[in-house]
């Protein structure tokens, strides 16, 4: 890949919160992730994008300590780490808001806020702290949308919940957040709505990974852009610098069409390329 190192521009810190350098995952006999690279700067949005298949969900459950990456560096505040549970990432400060929420429709904002992880005084919940604590945190990162705190979560909309569930990420003093495809499902409106949210974190000091198959969302509120193809990073560049267009190329190929091929891709292609030859020789004979 030749296209030049990315140039983030003026950050919050010089060195990444979170950097990856060369890791790998395998699940069997398949090789998932190869040699990735990644840097997420706190103050920063950088969006994790690819294809279906291209190793992200793998990438993100190796940061936050669900799967265990199996060769790399894996440096945070710039210290090597070896994480190997989700309590460990926690403890660090990351924090994962996946796409299903895991938000109990039965259980009202403050409740769903502070799950398993209840404030207790005297043996007994703490729900006066905790409402303070909720309240604090929504208007902290301007959250005008929430009524009360009170309200069921049953009763809220899409955007609401993730809202919430954005809300709870941020609760107990994370430096990380990973977001994964926070506007899926969501109409206009409410897609707006969560979008200004993510930005408001990174322009709160936090970091933010945001994944996501929208390209005008992430071209919208992402400083930086990572596209994983096949398992290896293509490439992390400046949102700026690059257009709607070359990012899409970027998920399709691996590359720009300036750009000479990757190994794998050209062996890939060389193959396809001797399989056709072979085809026609068949056909003639």
């Amino acid at each position: 890949m030749t296209m030049p190192a990315p140039d983030f521009g003026p950050t919050t810190t010089d060195e990444p919160l979170l950097s990856l350098r060369g890791v790998t995952k395998s699940f069997g006999a398949v090789e998932v992730l190869r040699e990735v690279n990644l840097d997420v700067r706190l103050g920063k949005v950088t969006a994790l994008v690819g294809d279906n298949g291209a190793g992200k969900s793998t990438l993100i459950k190796g940061v936050a300590g669900i799967h265990t990456f199996d060769g790399g560096d894996y440096r945070y505040e710039g210290e090597s780490v070896h994480i190997t549970s989700p309590k460990q990432a926690n403890a660090l400060g990351i924090e994962v808001v996946y796409q299903d929420l895991a938000l109990c429709d039965n259980l009202d904002i403050v409740e769903n806020m502070f799950l398993g992880r209840e404030i207790t005084s005297a043996g007994l919940l703490d729900d006066a702290t905790m409402e303070k604590r909720a309240n604090e945190t929504l208007a902290g990162l301007s959250v005008r949308t929430v009524k009360s705190v009170r309200q069921k979560v049953a009763s809220l909309s899409g955007g609401q919940r993730q809202t919430v569930a954005i809300a709870r990420s941020v609760l107990w003093n994370s430096k990380l957040v990973i977001l994964d495809e926070p506007t899926a499902a969501l109409g206009v409106a409410q897609t707006e709505q969560v979008l200004k949210l993510v930005r408001r974190l990174a322009d709160n000091g936090l970091a933010v990974i945001l994944i996501s198959h929208n390209m005008n969302d992430v071209l919208q509120v992402a400083d930086d852009i990572a596209v994983l193809y096949l398992g290896r990073m293509a490439t992390q560049v400046d949102a700026k610098k690059v257009t709607h267009a070359q990012v899409v190329e970027l998920i399709t190929t691996g590359r720009l069409s300036t750009d000479p091929p990757p190994a794998a891709v050209a062996v890939a292609e060389e193959e396809s390329t001797n399989s056709a030859v072979t085809n026609d020789q068949e056909d003639q004979s």
